[in-house]
């Protein structure tokens, strides 16, 4: 296999951050997968990130959309996977959701795992699905919310005790 040179490789990583927001991780990955040097890596990240092919907190806000409107992931998911991406925590911090939208998500998301999920009872469902959003990186707090929202009539606070 034909060995790559950095300045065709600097050709196909601009033209691989042009097609989608990208960070430096997934930059960096292709990068090593092509066999270029420390340096070399280093040089092209740098030209990248001057010619503004690779912003990060531009790269944060489209990450922060996309997840939390078409994956429907929460505050705490988003933030590790931010995380694991490298991204700094001044710039993972910045990226500001809206809290009305925030809610409306997760209770719409609820209402529709709600329809889908048997329990034996009222608090075997309510569990449930405080466990569903958990493990979709929504608070607590607000998902307790919600959930109390859905269950009108009944005593929430009383699962919700169960769970502590």
């Amino acid at each position: 296999m034909k060995e790559i040179t950095e300045p065709e490789m600097l050709h196909r990583a601009a033209a691989y951050c042009s097609t989608a927001e990208r960070c430096i991780q997934d930059v960096q990955k292709k990068i090593d997968a092509a066999g270029l040097p420390p340096d070399a890596s280093e040089r092209i990240i740098a030209r990248l990130l001057k010619e503004r092919f690779i912003d990060e907190s531009r790269y944060t806000r489209f990450f922060v959309n996309d997840k939390l409107r078409f994956n429907k992931w929460g505050r705490v998911k988003i933030g590790y996977e931010l995380y694991k991406k490298n991204i700094p925590s001044p710039i993972r911090e910045e990226s500001a959701i809206d809290e009305g939208e925030y809610r409306s998500i997760l209770l719409d998301l609820l209402k529709s795992k709600k329809k889908s999920t048997k329990g034996k009872d009222e608090r075997d469902l309510f569990n449930k699905l405080l466990r569903f959003a958990s493990g979709r990186g929504f608070e607590s707090r607000i998902t307790l919310d919600c959930l109390s929202q859905l269950f009108k009539g009944t005593d929430c606070e009383d699962y919700a005790d169960d769970m502590e």
